[in-house]
């Protein structure tokens, strides 16, 4: 029997990405994001596309976003061999979901739902290790010594995209183009919106009691 197909949404600070990791450990699934599957398909022969390039690789060393029908063939070929997957980063969009509902069916819609001010404050108070990318946060997970790396020593610093104005902007992006997917997810027989604001372990039992009811 295939593991699980699952669809985590949530906005940026939400914690997609810890309850991705969850999932992957409890349920044996695959973790796909369109960001690891376009750097695994780098190469990927898009010529008979007929767009400006050849490869998603050009348009992401050009700084350039990958067109719409180049994300959803690479989506849909890493979800094609995998047995079982939680996808997170897709759909972005409703013409994205669209795309999905062709490719493969979903077990289980989840949502993390979190106040914006919340997400702020998470997002703004992340900081990183400029030498070994550890994480660290302000109010939630502090180093042993304020600035300074627990793993390696190195410096923490705030990145570009976590001060606030960048934070307010990511956050306007999801509430425009995917806010509507998760209404369009709503009446899946799968959908179920967890309370992202809890204590992360009291998410993961919510979201793990999700999953488990869906194999039922």
């Amino acid at each position: 029997m295939s593991g699980p197909h699952i669809l985590i949404l949530g906005a940026p600070g939400a914690g997609k990405g810890t309850q991705s990791a969850n999932i992957v450990d409890e349920f044996g699934v695959e973790h796909v994001t369109t960001g690891d599957a376009l750097r695994s398909n780098k190469e990927m022969d898009i010529s008979d596309m007929d767009f400006e390039y050849d490869t998603p690789g050009e348009y992401m060393d050009a700084g350039e976003l990958v067109p719409d029908a180049v994300v959803n063939a690479i989506v849909e070929e890493a979800l094609s061999s995998a047995d079982g997957y939680v996808l997170d980063g897709y759909p972005r969009n409703l013409e994205q979901a669209e795309e999905l509902a062709d490719m493969t069916d979903l077990d289980v819609v989840l949502y993390l739902e979190v106040a914006r001010e919340e997400l702020l404050d998470r997002l703004t108070g992340r900081r990183v290790c400029s030498e070994c990318g550890t994480n660290y946060h302000v109010k939630y997970n502090q180093p042993e010594e304020e600035g300074v790396c627990d793993e390696c020593g190195g410096e923490l610093v705030q990145r570009d995209d976590d001060t606030r104005e960048a934070a307010e902007n990511r956050l306007e992006v999801f509430e425009e183009n995917t806010l509507p997917v998760v209404d369009y997810y709503r009446d899946h027989d799968g959908f179920v919106a967890v309370d992202g604001e809890q204590a992360p372990d009291a998410v993961w039992s919510d979201v793990k009691a999700a999953i488990e009811s869906s194999e039922e």
